[in-house]
């Protein structure tokens, strides 16, 4: 392993090391105004949420590395302690990429970049119309991190009113990620597009507990085919097959076949790996306990 060690790594260098590992991040397309009602609009990836109740999403405006200077978002909520926090989807991306240029002091990023700057509900900064969400915040409170250049300011901000695109919804009213289609941040000059085969649905209950990987049978967790992912499946299950339901799997077809083969422990975990793949958990913990028995 590669040791970074904060105290002896340039800034640059550093960055370039967190933003690569701690990935992919949501991007905060913060909408601001100064004191002057003139619009300001950049992206952000150091940003999420934090709390549901209240609402509060947190994002982090760094000096410039080169020297030191803060950014005119900072400067703007400081000033009004208002701001639009909109979603960045694929469609927009690019887009989003032309507000991150540096420009002059009131120069307006919405014309820049070609999006169009509409009316918020409760606050002065505009949202963006082509975001598939858009987010209206009071700030609550700007943390410094510290003075030199990439030092954070944290800004914590309460949600006022969100706005989302009806578009990107179901037909129960939530949000569909492959219709949503977030984009991510990675290091250097990586995204990650969200939607897609990029989206993998988990679903593992909290209760009853998973019976954890230090009950699975010794043949499964030092299995040659089971993957770590594959062992985090059956070690959330609530329960382990009951001795009669494993043995019973004998009677299976494909299960006998594979007790008939050369290497009949690593094809009971084939079988298992493939109704895995198909959310079949407590079909495939029964092909895999089986192994135990030969």
């Amino acid at each position: 392993m590669r040791i970074i060690d904060p105290k002896t790594t340039s800034t640059e260098e550093l960055h370039q090391y967190l933003v690569g590992t701690v990935a992919p991040r949501p991007i905060a397309f913060a909408s601001t105004v100064d004191e002057e009602g003139r619009s300001n609009l950049a992206p952000y990836s150091f940003f999420n949420c934090f709390s549901s109740n209240p609402p509060i999403l947190v994002f982090s405006s760094n000096r410039r590395v080169s020297n030191s200077t803060t950014k005119d978002t900072l400067h703007n909520v400081e000033k009004t302690r208002e701001v639009v926090i909109n979603a960045v989807n694929f469609s927009i991306v690019r887009q989003m990429t032309v507000a991150s240029m540096d420009y002059p002091k009131g120069v307006s990023e919405f014309e820049k970049a070609g999006l169009t700057p509409i009316p918020s509900d409760l606050v002065r900064p505009f949202r963006v119309k082509e975001s598939p969400a858009q987010m209206e915040c009071r700030v609550r409170e700007i943390l410094p991190m510290g003075e030199g250049g990439g030092a954070g300011h944290l800004i914590i901000c309460e949600l006022l009113r969100l706005h989302i695109n009806e578009d990107v919804l179901d037909e129960d009213g939530r949000i569909n990620p492959h219709k949503m289609d977030l984009m991510g941040r990675m290091g250097r000059a990586f995204y990650v597009r969200a939607s897609g085969e990029a989206i993998h649905k988990i679903f593992q209950p909290f209760r009853p507990v998973g019976i954890g990987f230090d009950a699975l049978p010794a043949s499964v967790r030092n299995s040659k085919v089971l993957t770590g992912n594959n062992l985090g499946m059956l070690a959330g299950l609530p329960a382990a097959p009951r001795e009669e339901e494993v043995l019973a799997m004998k009677e299976d077809e494909q299960v006998r076949n594979a007790l008939q083969s050369e290497s009949p422990l690593e094809e009971l975990h084939r079988l298992a790996q493939k109704e895995l793949a198909k959310e079949g958990r407590e079909l495939a913990a029964k092909i895999a306990w089986l192994g135990e028995y030969l």
